[in-house]
C-alpha cells in the first residue's frame, strides 16, 4: 500500500480491483472508511464458540469448529460422489458437503481432529443443517506460516468474525482490515477526523477514535471490545442526532399558513353526522394535530397506530379542518388499490359533504377527487381542473399526484399513508406544489419503538393511537406446521370452508404471483436438490387452482395481485368488499388499507418468508367486524428453526409494539433506516436502536445543545466533516422527511 489512503478513497488501490468489486457489490463497502467501519459481527474464543445449533438459515456465516468425522458417499447409482464432513463445537454439529472432484480433494485435508474456520450459506437437507461447498481455513496446518499465525491468533486472542459473503470469507476481510490498520498506525492516524468534540468525549469517559479502531478489530480482551463499542456507538448516535437537530431547527424557521377550522363549517357538519363517538385516543391525537395546524410553522407529525386503530378517521378530520380554513389537502397512498379504497371510504363517510358543487351536495360540502395513473383521459382532466381551481378540497392519489401537470389552488396539508413505501423525492415533490411549506402528517400502521422514533423520525413530533375502536374483535393466531403435521393444514382448509359457509370471508396470502415473469425468477433461483435449497415460494395462481379443485371446491375463489390491470384489481376488491367473493387468494397487495369487516380468516402460506411486521399487518385485515378473527401461519420450516420461533412470537401476541421490537432485533444493522428509500447505504453499523436507548437519548441531548449554541457548526469543523461524510446531502434530507 503506497502512502496513507484518505478515508473517502476508493478501495481499489488498497485491496485491488477484484476484491474491491466484491466488497462493493456484496457488502456495500466502497471506501477505505467503509472498510475501517466494517466491524466484526462477533468474536470466537477457545472454549466459548457460538452454538452451531443457533445458526440462522439462509445466511452466510463463519464458524470455528473441529472435524468430528468425514465420510465419502456415492449417489445416482455410483455415478456421483459426495463428501460429508461433520464438524462440532461441543454444543452442536454441522455437516459440510462437497460434490465431485471437490470431494476427493477435501477428503485429504478435513481429517477428524482438525480445527478450522468454515464459511458458507446455512441450508437444510433431510432436516440436517449444512454448508454446501464451504470455504475454509484450517487453524492447525503444520509448516504453514500464515496458518501458524492463525493458530497463534486463535490460541492467544479473540478471533474477529466479520459479516462476509461467499466470495469473501471472514478471514480474508480480516487480512484487508489488518493491513489498513498497520498503515494508519505507522502514520500515527494523522488524518483521522474525530467527530466528537473533545469536551464531550472526556465528560462521557470515551476512548479516542484510533484506540477504538484498534480495540474493535484487534481486541486482546472482552473489555477492549466493550470500550471500543461504547465509543463507536456514540459516534453514530451523535452524528445522526446532530443531523436531525439541524433539520428540526431549519424547519422551525419556515413560515406556514395557520389552518384553524372555522366554527359551523365542514368539520363540525362531519362530526355531527358520525354514527359513533371517537375513542379517547383519537380525540387526544386530533387535539395535538389541530394545535399544530393552527401554528405559524409547518406541522411535522408522525401518527402511528395499530392496524384498525382509526388513523384514517383522524387524518380525514385534519383534512376537513384544513378545507374549512380555505386550503386543500392531499393524501398520498402507495398503491392504486389502497388509493381507491381510501377514496371510496372517505366519500362514504362524508356522504353529501363530499358532493361539493353537485346536485344534492350539502351547503358546506367540498369535492373529493381521486387521481391515479390508470384513470381515463377525461376523468383525469376533470380532476386536474378541480385541483387547480380549488373546487376539490381533498384529493387522494398515488404517485400520479406528483407529476408536473398536477397544480393546486392552495395546498395546505399533505398526508402520507404508509410512509415506508415512499422515497424522499416523492414526498418532497408533493410538498413543493404548495406556495408556502404545507403541513405534513405521516401515518404508519407499523408500531415504532421510542428509540427508533428518536433515531429515524427525530424531526417529527410523534402521536400514538394505541386504542382500538369499539366493536373490533380479538384475533386468534396459530402456526400450522404443514410439513411436520400435514393434517393440521387439512384442518386449516376445513376451518376456512366452515367460516365461508357461515357467511364470512377469507384471505389466502402467498409470497409469489406465479405468472410467466415470476416463474423465470423462480427457475433461476432453484438449485440442485443436493444443495439442499428450499423450493420456490408458493404462488397465488398455483394455490388458487389447487384450492378450487381441492379443499375449497364449490366456493367462490378469486385472485388479486400487483400485475393485474388496475380495473380488474378494483373490480375484484369491490366484489370481495360486497361479499360476492368467498375466498381471496392474493399477494401482499392486501397488506394495508383494505377494510372488509366480514372477513374473518387469514391464511398466510410460507409465512416464514415474511417479516414480523408484515405478518402483523396482514393479520390486521381480519377481525375488523363483530365476528372473531382467525390467522393461520402455514410454514414448512423445521420446528427448532429461528423462522418457526419468529412465527410463534407473532402467534403469541397481538401487541404491535412488542412485535416491532422482535422484528428490529432480528434485522441486520441499518435496515431500520430504510436504506431502500434513501438510496444511501445506512451509516448505522454499531448502534442497535433497540438496545442502545440510553446512548441515543443522551446523544440527542448533547446534539440539541451543540446545534443550539452553533447551528452551522463553525467551531466544530471535524464534526461538520464527519456529518458530510456519513450523512451526505441526500441522506440528511431523507432524515428530514422521515
Amino acid at each position: 500500500m503506497d502512502g496513507v489512503p484518505a478515508l473517502d478513497e476508493s478501495l481499489k488501490k488498497t485491496v485491488g480491483g477484484t476484491t474491491a468489486k466484491v466488497m462493493a457489490d456484496q457488502l456495500g463497502l466502497h471506501t477505505v472508511g467503509d472498510l475501517l467501519h466494517h466491524y466484526p459481527r462477533r468474536y470466537a474464543e477457545r472454549g466459548e464458540l457460538t452454538r452451531l445449533a443457533d445458526l440462522p438459515l439462509d445466511e452466510h456465516v463463519t464458524v470455528v469448529a473441529q472435524v468430528a468425522k468425514a465420510a465419502k458417499k456415492t449417489f445416482n447409482r455410483g455415478k456421483g460422489v459426495r463428501l460429508e464432513v461433520v464438524v462440532t463445537d461441543g454444543s452442536g454439529s454441522l455437516t459440510l458437503v462437497f460434490f465431485g472432484r471437490a470431494a476427493h480433494h477435501h477428503e485429504r485435508e478435513l481429517l477428524p481432529g482438525r480445527r478450522g474456520m468454515f464459511a458458507g450459506k446455512v441450508s437444510v437437507f433431510n432436516r440436517v443443517r449444512q454448508l454446501a461447498h464451504p470455504d475454509y481455513e484450517l487453524l492447525d496446518r503444520a509448516g504453514d506460516t500464515d496458518a501458524a499465525e492463525a493458530v497463534d491468533a486463535f490460541a492467544n486472542q479473540l478471533l474477529p468474525l466479520y459479516p462476509a459473503c461467499k466470495q469473501l470469507p471472514s478471514w480474508k476481510i480480516a487480512k484487508s482490515v489488518g493491513a489498513l490498520l498497520d498503515t494508519f498506525e505507522a502514520d500515527g492516524w494523522r488524518d483521522l477526523v474525530d467527530p466528537l468534540p473533545p469536551e464531550l468525549r472526556e465528560s462521557r469517559g470515551l476512548t479516542t477514535l484510533p484506540e477504538a479502531f484498534r480495540r474493535v478489530h484487534r481486541p486482546r480482551t472482552k473489555a477492549d471490545i466493550a470500550l471500543a463499542k461504547d465509543r463507536l456507538k456514540w459516534d453514530e448516535a451523535f452524528v445522526l442526532q446532530v443531523a436531525l437537530a439541524r433539520r428540526r431547527r431549519a424547519e422551525s424557521q419556515l413560515p406556514a399558513v395557520p389552518r384553524a377550522p372555522r366554527e359551523g363549517g365542514l368539520l363540525d357538519a362531519f362530526d355531527a353526522k358520525l354514527p359513533f363517538t371517537l375513542t379517547e385516543g383519537q380525540r387526544k391525537v386530533s387535539a395535538e394535530i389541530f394545535g399544530d395546524l393552527a401554528g405559524e410553522h409547518p406541522m411535522h407529525r408522525l401518527l402511528q397506530g395499530e392496524v384498525g386503530s382509526g388513523k384514517t378517521m383522524v387524518a380525514l378530520r385534519a383534512m376537513l379542518g384544513v378545507v374549512d380554513a380555505g386550503g386543500q389537502a392531499a393524501m398520498l397512498a402507495p398503491t392504486e388499490v389502497l388509493a381507491q379504497q381510501h377514496h371510496r371510504s372517505v366519500v362514504e363517510m362524508m356522504g353529501e359533504l363530499a358532493q361539493g358543487g353537485m346536485l344534492g351536495g350539502a351547503e358546506e360540502a367540498t369535492k373529493v377527487v381521486l387521481l391515479t395513473g390508470s384513470m381515463g383521459a377525461a376523468a383525469r382532466r376533470q380532476a386536474l381542473l378541480d385541483l387547480v381551481t380549488g373546487e376539490a378540497g381533498i384529493v387522494i392519489g398515488t404517485h400520479a399526484l406528483i407529476e408536473d401537470k398536477v397544480q393546486f389552488h392552495d395546498l395546505g396539508l399533505v398526508v402520507v399513508d404508509e410512509q415506508h413505501r415512499f422515497g424522499v423525492e416523492q414526498r418532497d415533490a408533493l410538498r413543493a406544489k404548495a406556495d408556502r411549506p404545507p403541513h405534513l402528517l405521516v401515518m404508519t400502521a407499523t408500531p415504532i419503538p421510542r428509540t427508533v422514533a428518536m433515531t429515524v423520525f427525530g424531526d417529527l413530533e410523534t402521536s400514538v393511537l394505541d386504542q382500538l375502536p369499539a366493536g373490533r374483535s380479538p384475533i386468534a393466531s396459530h402456526v400450522v406446521p404443514a410439513q411436520d403435521k400435514p393434517h393440521f393444514l387439512t384442518r386449516a382448509w376445513e376451518r376456512v370452508r366452515e367460516e365461508v359457509e357461515n357467511g364470512h370471508q377469507a384471505y389466502v396470502v402467498c409470497p409469489r404471483i406465479g405468472d410467466e415473469e415470476d416463474d423465470k425468477a423462480a427457475k433461476a433461483a432453484k438449485s440442485l436438490e443436493e444443495d439442499g435449497e428450499k423450493r420456490p415460494p408458493l404462488a397465488v395462481l398455483e394455490t388458487a387452482e389447487k384450492l378450487t379443485t381441492g379443499p375449497l371446491a364449490g366456493l367462490r375463489v378469486e385472485i388479486l395481485h400487483g400485475r393485474m390491470q388496475p380495473d380488474a384489481k378494483d373490480d375484484v376488491m369491490r366484489r370481495f368488499a360486497a361479499g360476492e367473493v368467498g375466498v381471496l387468494v392474493a399477494t401482499t397487495v392486501i397488506e394495508v388499507g383494505v377494510n372488509v369487516p366480514n372477513a374473518t380468516v387469514m391464511v398466510i402460506m410460507d409465512a416464514d418468508r415474511f417479516g414480523v411486521s408484515q405478518l402483523h399487518q396482514l393479520r390486521g385485515r381480519v377481525g375488523r367486524g363483530s365476528a372473531a378473527g382467525l390467522c393461520l401461519l402455514v410454514s414448512d420450516a423445521p420446528e427448532a428453526s429461528p423462522a418457526r420461533a419468529r412465527l410463534a412470537a407473532v402467534a403469541a401476541t397481538l401487541d404491535g409494539f412488542e412485535l416491532s421490537r422482535i422484528d428490529l432485533e432480528q434485522r441486520r444493522e441499518g435496515d431500520v433506516l430504510g436504506q431502500a428509500q434513501s438510496g444511501v447505504r445506512s451509516s448505522l453499523r454499531m448502534l442497535a436502536v433497540i438496545e442502545d436507548e440510553e446512548v441515543i437519548a443522551a446523544a440527542r441531548e448533547e446534539a440539541v445543545a451543540v446545534v443550539s449554541a452553533d447551528p452551522e457548526l463553525t467551531a466544530l469543523p471535524e464534526l461538520r466533516t464527519a456529518l458530510d461524510a456519513l450523512l451526505d446531502a441526500e441522506r440528511e434530507q431523507y432524515l428530514d422527511k422521515g
